[in-house]
């Protein structure tokens, strides 16, 4: 015990003497060099660093679509991806030990041998031609170098060649070499290697340089990855210089040689290779993602802002945004390639890309809230536009999703479900019989043209509309008075409420006011006055069609961390919001538009949407909405499985009407997307409400 104690001391000793001979290049003072050798005697591995003994190396998140293989984009600081020695070829790691520490497996942490011969060269030749760090080493200076908890000053320090700093790495490589096999040293060193071109880590390089895998680098390749962690900044040999590259290929290949790790006939045929690069450049961010799948953009986007949102992921946005590009995180996403290519083809029957006017849709999964697609006939891209065209062709705002630039835009009479449900909620029937007039003054306060002596008048769209409703008819026909008279009976704060609680969100500063401080005054909000998106009304009538279960609309199916562990927030993040019966006697009134029947009414002629069914070939719901003077368009539509909304707008000018025109498109894009999407799937039918839901006055039907 005495004598290994006896061994260390000595051994660390000397190495701390070296050290500053080496750095020194001239003979320090004998107090100096012994007080640094006595100081660093010997260092637990308890008492490293946390981030020697678990490094905390930036990674690479790679964002996938559903099928769990096909690549949306990446996100890192670093390009770096960490692998198991295992998965990376023999000749590898022979290389990279016999081009940066020929006797990585006889030393321990600190080679005598190397800090002699280091110190005698650069001796002889007046400079430092030659150091003495081990392959431990380092990986020390790498890990303390790269640390994002400390500070900048902090990693410079870690790096600069000073003589303390030098047996301070001795220090932290023995402790290293005395906990970890050499095994897992070598694993780690090459996981936090540059080698140039922006690649870190062997997984990062063998890509970025060849379009391969670490465990199939030949011997050529592999010599090349070697030499270059020595200078990555001037022998890259995509953007420095070749044939430097070359010439530490050729150094490389002669000490697997010297060294017996291969027959010298083999590093003859490697040396004669021509370099035959395949880069490969690992894409980082939504910007990046591939030209040919640009419409991914939108939904890649909408993943990063959803993902700044989860605790999961740090305290702040700004940690969160950190852990993407750092974190290693495996994602896969709920974005169905199929299902988005064919929304898309549906989006730009509607509108061309290089067309004022957009088309954004959503489609969603009732029962999860994972977004199938997400698109927009825009061109996700910074590219700059021609004058005055702030989002065509090129934009990276949010036109599906909404926040940042976008608000939304008007739901119109969509929202004329978050009346009925709260109605329903109340205690009244779908049988709420009322003579709706062709023109109604409510108590609404309000001014400019909907004003009737300073109170809100909303007037049916066709005098057919006038007469004798229920919700079923209502719903149906879209009649305006109707639904003015049931805002006024049930309040328009608790339909304000209802919408919020089925996820729509009040992004307009206006609409934010009014739901919070005049909520009780806002009869207009029943005909969709406030700006919504297409994704918070498909998920909306998703919750409907549900039965009632609101899910928080999400991007992602599953997600891994660095260490293959499942992380929490990917699972669907759902509860109940509604009583099951309201939700289906809503789903049963909103069969009346789109041209199907309910299960106790007969849903007669004149539904805004009544093709649709009979196009779909299965039970469908939904709705319409025209705002004022034809300023939007919207169509909503959901089956149990699915529910998808679209929306024709100006991002631009709200002022640009689009026309009523335009429905009919949309309309059938909507149910074209759905019939592609539901292709494989069974056919499934909604689930009836009661009698009594339907047709009797009761007490008030709380589900949340």
């Amino acid at each position: 015990m005495i004598r290994a104690r006896l061994d260390k001391v000595v051994t660390v000793l000397i190495a701390g003497v070296l050290a500053g001979l080496v750095l020194a290049m001239a003979a320090l003072p004998v107090a100096l060099v012994f007080g640094i050798g006595f100081s660093a005697l010997s260092t637990p591995y308890s008492e490293l660093p946390n981030t020697l003994r678990t490094p905390p190396t930036a990674q690479r998140t790679n964002l996938y679509a559903n099928d769990g293989t096909t690549l949306i984009t990446s996100f890192y600081q670093e390009d770096r991806v960490d692998v198991p020695l295992h998965e990376v070829a023999p000749v590898m790691r022979q290389a990279i030990v016999a081009a940066e520490d020929v006797r990585f497996y006889q030393h321990s942490g600190v080679d005598l041998r190397g800090v002699a011969r280091a110190f005698t060269v650069n001796r002889r030749d007046g400079q430092t031609r030659q150091g003495a760090s081990t392959l431990t080493m380092q990986y020390v200076r790498n890990v303390l170098s790269s640390d994002p908890r400390l500070t900048e000053r902090q990693r410079q320090a870690a790096t600069e060649v000073t003589t303390a700093r030098k047996v301070q790495e001795m220090r932290y490589a023995l402790a290293l070499e005395r906990e970890l096999s050499k095994e897992e040293i070598l694993a780690r060193y090459l996981n936090i290697a540059y080698f140039g071109a922006g690649a870190y880590g062997i997984a990062a390089a063998s890509k970025r340089y060849f379009s391969t895998a670490p465990a199939d680098l030949t011997a050529a390749q592999s010599a090349l990855l070697a030499g270059l962690v020595r200078s990555p900044h001037t022998d890259d040999p995509i953007n420095g210089d070749a044939d430097a590259a070359l010439s530490r290929r050729a150094y490389v290949l002669d000490q697997l040689v010297e060294t017996g790790q291969i027959p010298p006939e083999q590093a003859a045929r490697a040396k004669a290779e021509p370099l035959a690069l395949r880069p490969s450049e690992t894409p980082n961010d939504c910007t990046a993602v591939p030209g040919a799948h640009n419409d991914w953009g939108f939904f890649c986007d909408w993943f990063t802002r959803w993902w700044r949102t989860q605790p999961a992921f740090g305290a702040t946005e700004e940690e969160r945004s950190l852990s993407l590009r750092r974190g290693g995180y495996s994602v896969v996403s709920s974005l169905d390639p199929a299902v988005q290519r064919a929304t898309v083809e549906q989006v730009l029957r509607v509108y061309p890309v290089t067309d004022r006017r957009t088309a954004p849709t959503a489609v969603v999964q009732p029962g999860t809230g994972r977004v199938l697609a997400m698109a927009v006939n825009r061109t996700y891209s910074v590219d700059d536009n021609p004058a005055g065209q702030k989002n065509r062709p090129n934009t990276v705002n949010q036109l599906v999703a909404g926040g940042g630039a976008i608000s939304g835009y008007q739901g119109g009479s969509t929202f004329k479900l978050f009346t009925m449900l709260a109605a329903l909620e109340s205690g009244l029937p779908l049988r709420t019989v009322y003579d709706a007039p062709g023109r109604l003054v409510t108590r609404f306060p309000v001014t400019g043209e909907a004003s009737c002596g300073g109170r809100w008048c909303p007037e049916n769209a066709s005098t057919s509309m006038d007469g004798r409703q229920d919700m079923w008819t209502a719903f149906g026909r879209s009649v305006n008075t109707y639904f003015a008279w049931l805002t006024e009976r049930v309040g328009a704060d608790r339909v304000v409420e209802m919408a919020e609680r089925l996820g729509i969100t009040f992004r307009a500063d206006e609409d934010a006011r009014l739901a919070r401080y005049g909520a009780k005054d806002w009869g207009p909000f029943t005909l969709g006055v406030s700006a919504t998106t297409p994704l918070d009304l498909a998920n909306a009538y998703a919750t409907v069609a549900a039965e009632g279960t609101w899910c928080a609309p999400s991007p992602v199916m599953s997600i891994k961390d660095a260490a293959g562990r499942p992380v929490d927030a990917a699972a669907p993040d759902c509860r109940q919001v509604l009583d099951a019966d309201v939700s289906r006697a809503a789903v049963d009134a909103a069969r009346c538009p789109v041209g199907d029947q309910s299960m106790y009414h007969g849903c007669d002629d004149g539904g805004t949407a009544e093709d649709l069914r009979g196009r779909l070939g299965r039970p469908v719901a939904g709705k319409t909405g025209s705002s004022e003077r034809y300023a939007t368009e919207t169509v909503v539509a959901f089956t149990p499985q699915l529910a998808v909304a679209s929306m024709a707008a100006n991002p631009d000018d709200p002022r640009d009407l689009v026309g009523q025109a335009v429905q009919a498109r949309l309309v059938e894009a909507v149910g074209e997307v759905l019939s592609f999407a539901l292709r494989d799937q069974p056919v499934r039918d909604f689930v009836p409400p009661s009698e009594r839901t339907a047709f009797e006055v009761t007490g008030a039907r709380d589900g949340n």
